[in-house]
């Protein structure tokens, strides 16, 4: 417990917000997964599931089965948020997996200043981003993995695009084992997220005619000109955590879990996370989460909460099922649902 108190004590003397609204793609700060969700985006070294490519990639490389996903998470103001991957088992090289994470924010008018209530027209925007991840088991007790990822941000006739990369390790140490087993003891996981090039938006909407000499009669009224725009950063996360499992009894796992993250794009802070599993053999396990996001941090997150079933439906396959529930402050509550088979 004493790393945890020491990452408690570094973000809360860390400084104020500086950056804030200086990246592109802010998508891929959303979590991905209701199990982190639930946790409080608390998941850099406890993840074990196909939502491992964005969290921490090292993570695929405990994947039980090859395993596919589906994630629905409506958002703020009519905001959908999805992912859809699979990661397949592949023995003796590891474990390789395809993601597509998609923010869509649905239909919306075209406004101008001769017609503010809508020309008739509409418009959509949209983000999303393709994961391919490779992790592996160097040795029983060390994981590492990597991702490849593509961004795209598009609105009407305008978009950007940009690759990233993430890379990740994951540790297991006898720390706090209650069993003497390196499974059952304290987790260490690093992870860095979108490491990768600027987004450009470039795009017919910003052509208009400009008249290049106003002062001067002739023919340059409708001259074709275009804003040229900066590039922007994508929002690059650094993320150290622990996990200790201090209860390990029969069927009973209880785990903590704790996040420190430092973003290009906001000040330090602390995730922090809970999970209870009872397991019932050959037949699933249940789950009952719980976690706080951005501890330290004056923002809208908070608590969140939920729970999950694994369950087997035959000796090579599984359906699991999980829920999670988090309240942002003035935009009310999000719900997350995620879906998943071991095969």
């Amino acid at each position: 417990m004493v790393g945890a108190l020491i990452m408690l004590s570094t973000a809360a003397y860390s400084q104020k917000p500086h950056r804030v609204g200086t990246t592109a793609a802010n998508f891929l700060e959303i979590g991905v997964g209701a199990t982190g969700n639930a946790m409080g985006d608390a998941m850099v070294a406890n993840v074990r599931d196909l939502s491992a490519m964005y969290w921490n990639p090292a993570g695929l490389a405990y994947l039980e089965k090859s395993e596919a996903m589906f994630m629905h998470q409506p958002w703020v103001v009519d905001i959908s948020h999805t992912f859809t991957g699979v990661g397949l088992v592949l023995p003796g090289i590891g474990t390789l997996g395809l993601g597509m994470t998609y923010l869509g924010y649905g239909d919306m008018a075209v406004t101008t200043v001769e017609f503010p209530e809508g020309t008739g027209e509409s418009f959509t925007a949209n983000d999303f981003a393709v994961n391919l991840s490779f992790s592996r088991r160097l040795v029983q007790w060390f994981a590492f993995g990597a991702s490849a990822k593509f961004v795209n941000s598009q609105i009407w006739h305008t978009k950007a695009n940009a690759m990233a990369v993430d890379l990740g390790v994951i540790v297991n140490t006898h720390f706090f084992s209650p069993t003497g087993s390196r499974e059952d003891g304290m987790k260490i996981g690093m992870s860095i997220s979108n490491y990768g090039g600027r987004m450009k938006f470039d795009g017919i909407d910003l052509m208009n005619p400009i008249d290049i000499s106003p002062n001067e009669e002739g023919n340059f009224r409708d001259a074709p000109g275009q804003f040229r725009l900066s590039g922007w950063e994508l929002p690059l996360i650094f993320r150290i955590g622990m996990a200790v499992h201090p209860i390990v009894t029969g069927n009973h796992r209880l785990t903590l879990s704790f996040d420190a993250l430092h973003p290009n794009n906001n000040a330090e802070s602390v995730n922090v996370g809970c999970e209870y599993a009872v397991s019932m053999p050959s037949f699933g396990d249940f789950f009952l989460r719980a976690g706080y996001k951005a501890l330290f941090l004056d923002d809208d997150y908070g608590p969140s909460f939920g729970g999950g079933m694994k369950i087997w439906i035959a000796p090579a396959l599984a359906f699991k099922v999980d829920y999670a529930y988090r309240s942002i402050g003035d935009f009310g509550p999000v719900h997350c649902y995620t879906f998943g088979v071991l095969f």
